[in-house]
């Protein structure tokens, strides 16, 4: 990157693209084409019907013509890191060394911005490979925070879009994620811990947990991912700044008496604390 605008250093100019530098360079994923279409397929079924397993995969493949065996399903299924077991995009397995936190949400009345934010990955489908997304929500509000991509999961582009938000919107009282070993990593209990940030985490097997950020996936995939044939990350850049720009401050939400999650999160409309509650 040779021209830097305004005269930005490298990690500067990253850092304003919401790109991480470990993922700076899109590189494609050495997979084949008929892979790649698979793992499409794969990604779409599963998130109508994310209690499907590698078998009934297959039956669905094989319905949309796909002549393929179940050790190909599975290879994928590894490949994409999901799980039924799971009930949602298992994108990072735990890992036995770290420390696993409890829930702490199931007693709490969530009432006000910063009380509690949710984060994850999802893994984003491309034409000639796919990258990862993270993203951290508001949970009272449902207002997307700040998200990065990345060509590999890894917990530097977690910890980066993590300071993202922190600059931007402060602290929260509450982080929740899943039992991912990102998520679980001593570099990320550690960032949470240097801003007094409680942790909460999903419990096992539970994807409704983290139920705010799963329906903004579903969201994104169905209004923008599914709607684009995608073909780098600077596309893929482009299309998420404008879809989170949409569903922040225009798309209104039920759930939020339709309101937008702007409006909520910044208090520019008047409303009804409790209408949150058990939603």
């Amino acid at each position: 990157m040779n021209d830097r605008p305004n005269g930005l250093s490298f990690n500067n100019t990253l850092k304003l693209c919401h790109i991480g530098k470990s993922s700076f360079y899109y590189e494609r994923v050495p997979e084949s084409e008929l892979n790649l279409t698979l793992m499409r397929l794969i990604d779409e079924i599963y998130f109508k019907y994310p209690f499907f397993g590698a078998r009934r995969m297959l039956v669905m493949l094989r319905r949309e013509g796909h002549d393929i065996n179940l050790k190909r399903v599975q290879r994928l299924y590894r490949i994409m890191d999901i799980c039924a077991v799971y009930q949602k995009p298992n994108l990072s397995k735990p890992d036995r060394s770290h420390s696993i936190y409890p829930y702490l949400l199931k007693s709490i009345v969530i009432c006000q911005p910063n009380q509690v934010w949710s984060t994850d990955i999802t893994y984003v489908p491309m034409e000639n490979g796919f990258l990862y997304k993270v993203a951290f929500i508001d949970w009272y509000s449902r207002y997307i925070l700040s998200y990065r991509i990345s060509n590999t999961i890894d917990t530097d582009f977690i910890i980066d879009a993590l300071t993202g938000a922190l600059d931007a919107y402060g602290t929260p009282e509450i982080i929740n994620t899943d039992q991912g070993s990102q998520f679980t990593s001593d570099a990320f209990i550690e960032a949470l811990k240097a801003h007094d940030i409680q942790i909460s985490m999903d419990g096992k097997g539970r994807a409704i947990d983290n139920v705010r950020i799963e329906r903004y996936w579903r969201s994104y995939k169905y209004e923008m991912v599914y709607l684009h044939c995608i073909n780098d990350g600077y596309q893929l850049k482009a299309l998420t700044d404008n879809y989170i720009l949409f569903y922040n401050t225009i798309r209104p939400h039920q759930n939020l008496n339709n309101l937008t999650p702007s409006e909520v999160y910044h208090g520019s409309l008047k409303h009804n604390s409790k209408i949150y509650e058990n939603a």
